[in-house]
């Protein structure tokens, strides 16, 4: 069975990241994948220091997305760009955890479309050999993007829903 991890580069309580990540990982599982969302929150992710093999709880972390097949990151952005959070984490990984693994990315802003932050992304996941799908989801205006648990928008929603299914569609390609 193909295994779908999501990383949620938010740390809010009420985030829309992950709230937006559970709609991808759902439409991920009913496309026949086994899923989890891997939130930041709860791993104990020091700043890099690559003097160290290992920090805190980065093996558990790394493990986690080396065995899956396909991930997902989702990232609110911050002036312009995505999570410092996010990025750390995937400071943490390299090339064992991504090299030819199918990537879906997803932006979440509270104002307009968060494109830069997806771009900055696909290129960190380039540089790391990762298979990044050309289709993205991006979620401008967030407050108003979500009728509490679920979008307000059905255009949207497909968006998201699409990205998993994508991500699972897509998780054992050639690179």
């Amino acid at each position: 069975m193909t295994t779908v991890v999501a990383v949620s580069g938010s740390l809010r309580d009420r985030s829309y990241t992950r709230l937006a990540l559970r709609h991808a990982l759902a439409a991920a599982a009913d496309a026949g994948a086994d899923t989890e969302l891997l939130d930041l929150r709860a791993f104990d992710l020091p700043p890099l220091d690559p003097d160290l093999d290992e920090q805190g709880d980065s093996a558990a972390f790394t493990r986690r997305v080396r065995d899956a097949d396909a991930v997902l990151l989702g990232t609110p952005m911050y002036h312009g760009s995505y999570a410092g959070i996010l990025k750390n984490a995937l400071d943490h990984c390299g090339f064992d955890e991504f090299e030819g693994k199918t990537v879906g990315l997803l932006g979440v802003a509270g104002g307009a479309f968060p494109i830069t932050a997806l771009e900055h992304l696909r290129s960190v996941c380039r540089a790391l050999d990762a298979w990044v799908l050309p289709h993205q989801a991006a979620i401008p205006r967030a407050s108003a993007a979500f009728d509490g648990d679920t979008f307000a928008d059905d255009g949207l929603e497909e968006r998201v829903a699409t990205l998993g299914r994508r991500v699972v569609e897509y998780a054992t390609i050639e690179p």
